[in-house]
């Protein structure tokens, strides 16, 4: 090889070099934390600054790191419960239900414990329909029944077990609603057997709202499916009676009437 060929292959292998060096220096080197020399206040105080500012993300961000970081205080325990809650309202609902299920399991005997179920429960009630939010038209028998029930529970527990919470009177409106929505659901069903002449079944899921949710507003559509699915069917025994406890309960009820079943201008529970 002469000189020239030698000098021009030597000076091509410097810039490759020089490349390489860079390189592996970028991947030793680790983003800087510029939370590291913040107290446990400042790490809180900035994540209430974000979330107060909407930035639920960052906020869930520094709650988590001042968890780590005072592992046993008081204010770590105040961590959990604000990070379940940002999560939530950055819609990551999997994610907050882990946060507050670990903060109950971590904490059995923490004053906060009662936030903690409500919290749970409001997580899971998804409170953007009817009573608790905006305008909707979604039906209610469309949503996930197991959340509606999960919440309940949370509520329930939480009724149970701090009575005189301050979250106790909001959490038993919540159930009420619930239990409504799940009756609503149960007649939902049972109008779509009765439409499509599924007389047995429509009568038996009507026949189990009324067992289980006699309380509720739905119970009165649930009895008049029972009737008219009894009367297809040719039972005019158990028709008649499901009539006389239609007529005993809801004296004017439009089913008596001749009103058509399933056809309300809106949901019962939508107020608006």
């Amino acid at each position: 090889m002469n000189l020239a060929c030698e000098t021009a292959r030597r000076a091509g292998l410097v810039p490759m070099l020089a490349a390489a060096v860079w390189l592996v220096g970028a991947c030793g080197s680790t983003p800087k934390d510029e939370t590291a020399g913040w107290s446990a206040d400042k790490l809180y105080s900035e994540a209430r600054d974000e979330t107060a500012a909407g930035a639920f993300d960052k906020a869930a961000t520094l709650y988590e790191k001042l968890e780590g970081r005072g592992v046993g205080t008081v204010l770590a325990q105040q961590a959990q419960l604000e990070r379940a809650y940002v999560l939530y309202r950055a819609n990551e609902k999997a994610q907050a239900l882990a946060a507050i299920e670990r903060f109950i399991k971590l904490n059995p005997t923490s004053p906060a414990l009662d936030y903690a179920l409500y919290l749970k429960g409001v997580i899971d009630f998804n409170d953007d329909l009817g009573l608790f939010g905006k305008l909707s038209r979604q039906d209610l028998s469309e949503r996930d029944q197991q959340a509606s029930r999960d919440a309940y529970q949370s509520f329930k527990q939480l009724v149970d077990q701090f009575p005189n919470s301050r979250y106790a009177d909001d959490a038993r409106a919540r159930m009420n609603y619930i239990v409504n929505s799940l009756a609503s659901y149960e007649v939902h069903v049972a109008r779509y057997y009765l439409r499509r002449g599924a007389y047995l079944a429509a009568a038996n899921r009507a026949q189990q709202t009324v067992q289980e949710y006699q309380q509720s507003p739905a119970a009165e559509e649930a009895l008049a499916i029972m009737a008219s699915s009894y009367d297809q069917l040719g039972l005019e025994q158990l028709r008649d009676d499901a009539r006389r406890v239609l007529r005993t309960n809801y004296p004017d009820s439009p089913y008596l009437t001749g009103a058509v079943l399933g056809n309300q201008d809106k949901p019962w529970w939508q107020l608006w």
